[in-house]
């Protein structure tokens, strides 16, 4: 008699859990996840607080709580699989597939530019090619098993970054390069059918250091357009 009460008991409360956790799921609906995939930009180098005024946090604040947003910036990274530091080789790649997000978000290609790796703005663009592809093509990653991949520019190297430390190690041709991404990215973008934004419209300031990150207010411009184009995408 006492085990039979004990299973009945036993199978109420498990009915009654399942009720529990059904309404849950109608009613607090799981987030939107973004990853931002990208480099040194990214990840918010030379501002004084990246966990709250890199963009990816920015851009995490501004869209609220039903989004979660992730930085998965790597510094010195490329899109070019011949560089000596491809995206794809970094964990952070790996991370960012793990996340099972509903959107990646891709800025890379300032490093491409460096003299050294000879690449044109039209080879840098075959990277980002690539990078689409293969993200795309790995469906147990995408949480709705759909990849949906915005590609964003990046702010274009300020020509005087080659009078700085910096211009020593990225050589010459940096900026003129880097002033030809968006085209090229704009054409890769909608070739495989992915959202794009070029950020040399909506951002204006760089830092002084090496004209190539952005400062806060650089982050906060680029994050405001992102709320806007993200928020676009799941209405």
């Amino acid at each position: 008699m006492r085990q039979k009460k004990l299973s009945d008991y036993l199978l109420r409360f498990a009915v009654l859990l399942a009720v529990i956790l059904l309404v849950l799921r109608l009613t607090c609906p799981s987030q939107t996840r973004i990853a931002c995939v990208g480099d040194s930009i990214t990840y918010g180098a030379t501002i004084r607080d990246k966990s709250h005024d890199s963009y990816p946090a920015q851009l995490g604040t501004m869209l609220g709580r039903k989004y979660s947003v992730k930085n998965f910036g790597a510094s010195g990274y490329t899109l070019q699989e011949s560089c000596d530091r491809p995206y794809t080789s970094h964990k952070r790649y790996k991370k960012s597939l793990d996340f099972k997000p509903d959107v990646v978000l891709i800025m890379l290609g300032t490093n491409d530019t460096k003299e050294r790796f000879g690449a044109s703005a039209a080879c840098i663009a075959l990277g980002l090619k690539r990078l689409i592809a293969k993200a795309a093509s790995t469906f147990d990653a995408w949480r709705t098993g759909r990849p949906n991949i915005l590609v964003v520019t990046p702010k274009s190297i300020d020509k005087r970054y080659e009078a700085t430390k910096v211009g020593k190690t990225m050589g010459m041709g940096c900026a003129e390069k880097s002033e030809g991404l968006a085209q090229e990215f704009e054409g890769i973008a909608s070739q495989m059918g992915c959202h794009y934004l070029d950020a040399n419209t909506v951002v204006t300031e760089q830092n002084h250091y090496d004209f190539m990150h952005l400062t806060k207010g650089g982050h906060q411009e680029l994050a405001d357009a992102l709320t806007e184009v993200v928020s676009s995408l799941f209405i």
